[in-house]
């Protein structure tokens, strides 16, 4: 059996480049993935959307996760490149020391048909579809943030609102007591008053709760569910207007169809690697038999290759040329899917961009001036202070009506961003005059609706 330790010896000089070859591969570092956790406190003053959304990205969960899918991918990918690793055997045949006959092997399996350069491009295609999930993961949660950004500041609007309403009521209640009191109106007229200004109370009360949802909303997306922020800084300005042309031509740079072409580009080097496997692998074998009788060392030469009798891998084969065809299938209906929801929501932003403007132009305008001429009627004696109530109640209609489409838009705009991986900009930029099909809109004190200018709010004061 001593002399058995030669051949063992050199078997295991044979396999030391192969162990060298794993050892440096565990003391590679493992694939760096951005820094998940928060980097950014939030700001316990004004919010600006840029930092809420450099918020979420930082600290956003499922933005983590995708990341570290990424970060699996990048493993595969470096096992999938490795050789298979020898094996050594040892056999003994006859325990009586005069009969015996020891034996070392050392098989090594080689790989034919192309199975390693195949296995790596799978796994390369699989990392690939983790990173186009990545970048759709981060497509949907700045959408997000943006969204629930100008959410906020449409309920800090609508509670600013409701408090000047509320105001306003009371202004109206003071009024309709004073002419009580003068004996020139009926009770009756301050009963309406004090009806109308608790109906508007709770009005604010509403907006005060729809506020704080939409802050904790926001403040959701980087983890945090008590917000710290005092309010998010922006102007209620319309978003800018889009060409459709324009949305077409970057929609087959969408987020989700670039992750669908991964996974068809995926699918196909799975086929190829099925198809690989179809080829059976060989196994040389050497070593070395000591055989007592003979008194003397014998070499050992082997050579085994399955036969692919009846495992030809024809069902793998089969089920990867199905899911090929799935993924091609998914992203032809995935490109439908997508161009039909950025057609709605393109008709949706420039719907609610029309109504915006359009209230902006008319409807406030016209009921601050019916409030403005019933409360001076009333004041003089000529109107009833039903009238006031009913021009009051316009105007509130008015200023909830502007304030949803303000949000609409932004939600239409949010959702573009989302399906097509945007947005360009993050905030507006310097204000330019948006074209639009039923000419300039004038404003309150003249001149045109300008993007990133804010929308006048109609605001009037009973003495």
């Amino acid at each position: 059996m001593r002399r058995l330790f030669l051949p063992l010896g050199l078997a295991a000089i044979s396999i030391q480049p192969v162990l060298a070859q794993s050892a440096a591969a565990d003391a590679r570092p493992p694939a760096q993935v951005g820094d998940t956790s928060p980097q950014v406190a939030e700001p316990a003053g004004p919010l600006a959307l840029e930092a809420a959304v450099e918020l979420a990205l930082r600290a956003n969960p499922a933005l983590a996760a995708a990341a570290r899918e990424v970060a699996a991918g990048d493993g595969a990918v470096l096992q999938a490149g490795f050789l298979p690793n020898p094996e050594l055997a040892a056999l003994v045949e006859d325990t009586r020391r005069e009969t015996r006959t020891a034996a070392l092997v050392l098989n090594q399996p080689i790989q034919l048909g192309g199975k390693r350069a195949a296995r790596v491009r799978a796994a390369e295609g699989a990392r690939e579809v983790a990173a186009a999930e990545l970048a759709a993961t981060r497509a949907q949660v700045r959408a997000g943030v943006i969204g629930a950004f100008f959410d906020v500041v449409i309920a800090q609007e609508g509670a600013r609102l409701a408090a000047e309403s509320v105001a306003l009521a009371q202004r109206a209640t003071t009024a309709a007591a004073k002419r009580v009191a003068a004996g020139k109106v009926s009770p009756v007229e301050e009963t309406r008053a004090r009806v109308a200004e608790a109906g508007v109370a709770v009005e604010a009360a509403r907006a005060a709760s729809a506020l704080r949802a939409a802050r904790s909303r926001l403040a959701a997306f980087w983890g945090n569910a008590m917000p710290r922020f005092e309010r998010a800084e922006g102007e209620m300005v319309l978003p800018a207007p889009q060409a459709y042309s324009d949305l077409a031509a970057r929609l087959d740079a969408a987020p989700v169809l670039r992750r669908a072409g991964a996974e068809v580009a995926r699918r196909r080097a799975v086929v190829a690697l099925e198809r690989a496997r179809r080829i059976p692998d060989l196994t040389v074998s050497v070593g070395v038999q000591r055989d007592e009788d003979l008194g003397r060392n014998q070499a050992i030469v082997g050579l085994s290759v399955p036969l692919p009798l009846f495992d030809r891998n024809q069902g793998n084969l089969a089920e990867a040329l199905a899911r090929a065809d799935q993924a091609r299938d998914e992203l032809a209906a995935s490109r439908i899917r997508l161009a039909s929801e950025a057609a709605q929501a393109w008709e949706r932003l420039e719907t609610a961009r029309w109504e915006a403007e359009e209230l902006a132009r008319e409807a406030l305008p016209g009921a601050q001036r019916a409030l403005d001429a019933a409360t001076k009627g009333f004041e003089l004696g000529k109107f009833d202070f039903l009238l006031v109530l009913d021009a009051q109640r316009t105007l509130f209609q008015a200023r909830s009506q502007h304030l949803r489409s303000l949000a609409e838009a932004h939600r239409a705009r949010a959702e573009l961003d989302r399906i097509l991986g945007g947005p360009e900009q993050l905030s507006p930029g310097r204000p330019k005059t948006v074209a639009h099909p039923l000419g300039g809109l004038p404003r309150s004190g003249g001149g045109t609706y300008e993007e990133g200018s804010t929308v006048p709010a109609a605001r009037h004061e009973l003495e």
